[in-house]
């Protein structure tokens, strides 16, 4: 089984707000998820997007592949830095 942290898309019509989640590959893009991590609005700035950095690196470091967008927005937010540092200190 393919693990992927992604995008699931939440909200009215052309307000789109976005569930960060953890989700089987296989799943339909607003299907089924293991676990939801955090919330992105892109009407509002990087900064203010809500992203639980612990659950995030937990999944990294167990094999979730990011999409293009969440490398994207965790690279942004500092995420992908400390998955980093933490990889090189074992």
């Amino acid at each position: 089984m393919s693990v992927k942290i992604r995008l699931t898309r939440i909200g009215r019509h052309k307000e789109a707000i976005y569930r960060v989640v953890v989700a089987d590959s296989r799943a339909a893009r607003d299907g089924r998820y293991i676990e939801q991590i955090g919330s992105y609005n892109p009407s509002e700035p990087v900064e203010k997007a809500i992203i639980n950095e612990e659950s995030a690196i937990k999944w990294l470091s167990v094999g979730a592949i990011p999409s293009d967008s969440i490398r994207t927005l965790f690279t942004q937010k500092g995420i992908m830095a400390k998955y980093n540092a933490s990889k090189k200190a074992k």
